[in-house]
């Protein structure tokens, strides 16, 4: 039996470490758009050129051509019988050419998780985020998940810039943070544009018994737990 999942929620609801404790169980991959876009900058096959030269000249990804990245990924040999989708679909365009794929394959999407987390907890979590460089792991100043020491803002000393923030691991190393989370602008402008272009497609599919609101504001271990729980209850009802 398939299993294709749709990840939604704001950014910092956990969408990309649930996915990949989805694929870990399930078998199947974790599909992050913005992994579909790095990897057209790798490849030099006609679909790859045609997506590079967009994106030199700084145009958007018109839908069309968006949908041909995620219909060639969902055509490789381990998504072929299921997937998570993250990032995707982003509007009502794409998540009608995603019914059209999945029927014409004679299947369709078993759950849309919908993560749900207050836009405050959302903001914190995506600006209070920094990474362990050599680990790739990351951790908040704003919660307590065990890995940081000591964090604070510290001043430009000619008041030319904003405070640059300052942490440490408890191994002594130095958190570093990403350019987009040190932005409070841009993180907010990444909120705003979810809100008002991918939260809408909760009414799309409204009417299609596929939605599972999980609260995003709990341990990762109790998320993991509720969505698994919610995949086993789908796949025995099948």
């Amino acid at each position: 039996m398939s299993l294709y999942i749709i990840m939604m929620g704001v950014q910092g609801a956990g969408k990309g470490v649930q996915a990949s404790k989805i694929a870990e169980t399930y078998g199947i991959p974790h599909i992050s758009t913005g992994d579909i876009f790095r990897a057209m900058k790798t490849r030099d096959d006609d679909l790859a050129q045609e997506v590079q030269a967009i994106m030199k000249s700084g145009d958007l990804v018109p839908d069309d051509l968006t949908c041909r990245m995620v219909k060639d990924r969902l055509g490789e040999k381990d998504a072929l019988k299921g997937a998570i989708l993250d990032g995707f679909p982003r509007n009502e365009v794409q998540a009608d050419w995603l019914e059209e794929y999945l029927s014409s394959h004679g299947t369709n999407v078993t759950a849309l998780f919908w993560m749900e987390l207050p836009l405050y907890t959302a903001f914190k979590r995506a600006f209070g985020r920094v990474m362990d460089v050599e680990t790739g792991k990351s951790y908040n100043i704003y919660f307590r998940d065990g890995g940081i020491e000591e964090w604070h803002f510290e001043d430009d000393p000619e008041g030319k810039y904003v405070p640059r923030l300052v942490a440490k691991l408890k191994d002594g190393t130095d958190a570093k943070r990403r350019p987009d989370d040190a932005n409070a602008h841009a993180v907010l402008t990444r909120i705003d544009t979810y809100m008002t272009e991918t939260a809408p497609l909760l009414d799309f599919y409204q009417d299609k018994d596929i939605i599972v609101t999980i609260d995003a504001n709990q341990t990762i271990k109790k998320v993991e737990q509720d969505i698994k729980a919610a995949i086993d209850a789908r796949q025995a009802s099948v």
